[in-house]
């Protein structure tokens, strides 16, 4: 008897008993097979169902307490639906085991492989996530490996100190200084191919002579060590730019957006050295400090000389979120070499290369209130916005003395 097991069966009768007395589990069991016995005809038999494998063990529990036995009935099918449903019916008419008054009732039949199939699936997504991890890159996978290997390989020793350096070195009019070798692959990983290493804290000859024909950014670990890096080499050379990795990273582990992050939010190698507490004549000897110390006459002089003193006495008026906006807006520009143009309600009207900055404002006439771009503002912009009736001009850096015209310029240092 009970050749069917619980793994094979297809459904399984729920029930729950409770008896006016004390019994045991044998006594449940005959009660089910005797009272059972010839109310639903020779084919759904239990003594003949269990002998050929088509009902299960019969597995009874029950506690007693306080003279009465209560618990649960759990009965293997391998019947079909409606046979199980009428084996389970059937043991709702047990009234009485033995001498004691007893109720039963099914609360439910379960379909054992609708839990199978619940494991299955669960199995399956495992598996599946498994096999993803595992399995072989996609196209864009392998061409960003393919194309990290060829950056990688493409390190060069540059001049007579044979220093590591990316390959456009000399064709770049920008380049980034950094601390050693695994920075530069970090560079060239992230697509930046004009960056050279010290390999050391003492600044080479080759850096010395690049510092006087390039734009330089000098770009050092956050630590102890990177704030002495730049120290030694703003005194041996004109550093433009000076930016620092996040606090206790180092250039080499950086991320892209941190890299980028951190090149975007470089300051002036004048404002570094000043950071550092260097002699004040060395910092007024720098180029590009002398232009924040002309800056400060751009607030007491004229747009015109009739209306000079109600213009700049506006100047501190402007709207904090409007300056943030020029500022978030000049970060993003940081190397693209483009300019936005915007309307009065600071909405971008258009993006244009700055080569083709003067002829954009000549063809908008007078619909543009201000113009942000990633460049030097010169006389030729001066002039084109003053047609254009420009109100506002914000660049990196300015070649034009505040006194020169009545557009307003605004620089990095003036945000």
């Amino acid at each position: 008897m009970g050749k069917i097991s619980p793994v094979s069966a297809k459904y399984i009768i729920h029930s729950t008993i409770e008896i006016e007395g004390i019994v045991d589990r044998p006594d449940v069991v005959g009660a089910i097979f005797g009272q059972t016995e010839g109310l639903l005809g020779a084919d759904l038999e239990l003594r003949e169902l269990q002998k050929s494998g088509r009902i299960g063990r019969i597995e009874v529990n029950v506690d007693t307490r306080s003279g009465k036995t209560t618990g649960n009935i759990l009965i293997p099918s391998s019947l079909d639906k409606a046979e199980t449903s009428i084996v389970g019916a059937a043991l709702e008419i047990i009234q009485r085991i033995g001498p004691c008054n007893a109720k039963i009732k099914v609360s439910n039949v379960e379909d054992v492989r609708v839990s199978k199939r619940s494991f299955v699936i669960e199995r399956a997504k495992e598996l599946l996530k498994d096999l993803m991890d595992k399995s072989m890159p996609d196209s864009q996978e392998i061409a960003d490996e393919v194309a990290y290997s060829v950056r990688v390989m493409e390190i060069q020793e540059y001049g007579k100190d044979r220093l590591a350096a990316g390959p456009q070195i000399d064709e770049s009019d920008e380049i980034i200084v950094v601390e050693g070798r695994a920075d530069v692959l970090n560079l060239l990983k992230h697509g930046f191919k004009n960056a050279i290493a010290l390999n050391g804290t003492s600044v080479p000859e080759t850096i010395v002579d690049l510092l006087k024909k390039k734009i330089v950014t000098v770009f050092v670990d956050g630590d102890r060590g990177g704030d002495l890096i730049i120290k030694e080499i703003t005194s041996v050379g004109d550093v433009d730019y000076v930016t620092k990795a996040p606090d206790g990273k180092e250039v080499e582990e950086i991320t892209k957006k941190e890299l980028h992050k951190a090149l975007r939010s470089r300051v002036s190698g004048e404002q570094a050295k000043l950071e550092s507490s260097k002699a004040p004549e060395r910092q007024e000897s720098r180029r590009p400090f002398s232009r924040p110390q002309q800056r400060p006459m751009q607030r007491s002089s004229t747009q015109r000389p009739p209306v000079q003193r109600p213009y700049f006495s506006r100047r501190p008026s402007v709207p904090n979120e409007q300056k943030q906006a020029f500022k978030t807006m000049l970060e993003n520009l940081v190397g693209t070499r483009g300019a936005q143009v915007l309307d009065e309600k600071m909405s971008v009207l258009g993006k244009v290369p700055i080569s083709e900055l003067p002829a954009t404002i000549k063809s908008l006439g007078n619909g543009a209130y201000a113009i942000v771009f990633d460049g030097t503002v010169d006389r030729d912009i001066i002039k084109a916005a003053e047609v254009g009736n420009i109100k506002c001009l914000v660049g990196m850096d300015s070649k034009v003395k505040p006194n020169e015209t009545k557009v307003n310029v605004m620089t990095v240092s003036d945000l």
